[in-house]
């Protein structure tokens, strides 16, 4: 089982598993398509969208254990 961490790219995520996608773009991460969003960690995005680090870290790696 993968998990991850705030430190954690978001190209790295998407590698990692494609399907988290959805979760992501549920929280408004809308730019997932967009080149520079593929070098943010997922710490920086969380801050972006206004969401605790450690709980997105926590909702990815839920998603990701089942």
């Amino acid at each position: 089982m993968a998990q991850v961490t705030k430190d954690t790219m978001i190209g790295e995520l998407l590698q990692i598993d494609e399907n988290i996608a959805p979760v992501l773009l549920d929280i408004g991460m809308h730019c997932l398509g967009c080149p520079s969003s593929q070098m943010e960690t997922i710490a920086e995005a969380a801050m972006v969208h206004g969401m605790e680090p450690d709980a997105l870290v926590d909702r990815i790696n839920q998603f990701l254990a089942k």
